[in-house]
């Protein structure tokens, strides 16, 4: 078999897949918008060949493989997992205000041991699903008058809720889920008048849509496969 012929050799399930993750990546890295990153998993998926795989990540971090091989998975995370998340030192911010405005922190930061946040006629919305974590435990504390705080937290993160509330309240639902082992421990404390302040797990956008292809490529392999 000569080189010219490589291109040309059957790309198989396993290599497509190696492909879709290197585009997952690109899209929670910034370097695809959902456009592109739709466009090309599409192309990911109907490929036949290695020589129609390769070009699809070519401009990104993992090209530049040799095929057949399609060496296209990507390096592990260093410091991957809970351990890579909690992290020593301050954080990148302690506290917030919102009067008759809003503020956000989300992104990647760092969550501080303890954050006060005060929302009076206005909204704030504290994301840790990409945070860092100065400390295993960390504490919210939010005083929303007239107002909301949104603390949204990544699955595996256990939520303690001891607010006060006085014609407002504090959202308790996520409470008594358990944590996953090594992840943070975030207690919400504070204050609440005719305000709330609200607790919701969420995943990312990209967790969200590698989920969605998954489900995805499992039912056309089911269809391939004659189940329905």
């Amino acid at each position: 078999m000569t080189d010219d012929a490589v291109p040309d050799l059957r790309a198989s399930d396993a290599d497509r897949e190696r492909v879709a993750e290197v585009l997952r990546d690109a899209l929670a890295e910034g370097r695809l918008d959902m456009a592109e990153f739709e466009e090309r998993l599409d192309a990911t998926y109907q490929a036949r060949t290695y020589g129609e795989l390769v070009p699809i990540t070519r401009d990104l971090p993992a090209a530049g493989v040799t095929v057949p091989a399609v060496s296209l998975s990507k390096d592990p995370a260093t410091g991957s997992g809970w351990s890579g998340r909690i992290v020593s030192g301050e954080g990148s911010s302690t506290w917030a205000v919102a009067v008759m405005s809003g503020f956000q922190r989300k992104g990647h930061w760092t969550m501080p041991r303890r954050f006060t946040c005060l929302a009076f006629w206005g909204g704030g919305e504290i994301d840790l699903r990409e945070a860092n974590f100065a400390e295993r435990e960390v504490e919210i504390n939010a005083i929303a008058i007239m107002g909301g705080v949104d603390v949204i937290v990544p699955p595996g993160v256990e939520v303690v809720v001891r607010g006060i509330g006085i014609m407002g309240g504090f959202d308790h639902r996520e409470e008594g889920v358990p944590g996953e082992p090594g992840a943070p421990r975030v207690i919400v404390t504070g204050f609440a008048f005719w305000g709330g302040v609200g607790v919701q797990r969420k995943v990312t956008r990209a967790e969200k849509q590698r989920l969605k292809e998954e489900r995805r490529r499992e039912k056309l392999e089911r269809r391939s496969n004659g189940e329905y």
